[in-house]
């Protein structure tokens, strides 16, 4: 029996060191082939770099060509408003139906979360319209409203299944000094849910950076198109652009979300617990 678990170790390693091979393989090609000048890539030899290094030179050709820096403004406003909104108003749903214990709570929940039932493609055309009729398509202002809007259900989600594990205790004595509901709320569930607040934010702040259908639906022009479906154009017949220049254009604009997780990994880790997804 010792034996058969003094092997377990090495087998695991080795498994492990290959699935991260496999995981890397296409980490390794995106960045190869970004870096490689224009007139000396070869789709026969993906796998093996040049001696020329360009991938500083294709990532100028990619902003340039597709207008990534009239986008850029844009889409961080969209990853930042619209995932705190919605943080917010998740928390204040999970706070109404856990601590208040709104009458119908329950069917409360399954209402907000219903939103994540259908396909978003089924209300693309919906949505369309309606964004035409109203005024708010191609607006900054319609674009945060409908990446709030489908972030929400999600972060009520999460947030109920946070406060269930607080006691009732807390919001019982908090009551019993005097604080208010909008208080109690602010001072004390907020706080305690600092860290499953963040996992929610950076989630739906990567889902909102990479979004590329709702941007090709609801807007058109540069200073409101999100940074994704402006990329897309480098890969159009009318782009013009080689290969390493898509390439580079993609990685270029996955860097910010890649950072913003590294950067938030001890929270996000500790807020998938905390809020026990």
């Amino acid at each position: 029996m010792s034996a058969i678990r003094g092997s377990s170790g090495p087998v695991r390693t080795a498994a492990l060191v290959v699935l991260g091979l496999i995981w890397l393989a296409p980490v390794y090609l995106l960045i190869v082939n970004a870096a490689k000048p224009v007139d000396q890539y070869d789709a026969a030899a993906v796998w093996k770099p040049t001696g020329a290094f360009s991938l500083f030179g294709n990532f100028a050709d990619a902003w340039d060509k597709a207008a990534l820096g009239s986008t850029l403004v844009a889409t961080t406003l969209y990853s930042v408003v619209a995932p705190v909104l919605a943080v917010l108003i998740g928390a204040a749903a999970g706070y109404a139906i856990v601590a208040l214990r709104l009458k119908h709570g329950f069917a409360w929940f399954v209402f907000i979360f219903g939103g994540t039932i259908f396909p978003l493609q089924m209300v693309l055309m919906p949505l369309f319209t309606g964004y035409a009729d109203s005024g708010l398509y191609d607006t900054r202002t319609g674009m945060i409203i409908v990446y709030t809007a489908i972030s929400v259900p999600f972060s009520a989600f999460v947030m109920r299944n946070f406060f269930t594990g607080i006691a009732r205790s807390v919001f019982e004595a908090a009551v019993v000094d005097g604080g208010s509901l909008f208080r109690i709320f602010r001072s004390i569930y907020l706080p305690m849910a600092g860290s499953a607040l963040a996992a929610i934010f950076i989630l739906q702040a990567t889902f909102v950076w990479n979004d590329l259908l709702l941007g090709l639906t609801l807007s058109q022009s540069d200073s409101v198109r999100p940074i994704m479906p402006a990329l897309t154009g480098l890969q159009s017949t009318y782009g013009g652009a080689a290969l390493p220049t898509v390439l580079a254009g993609g990685l270029l604009v996955s860097l910010p979300t890649v950072v913003l997780f590294l950067a938030a990994q001890r929270f996000f880790s500790r807020g998938l617990a905390l809020g026990q997804l």
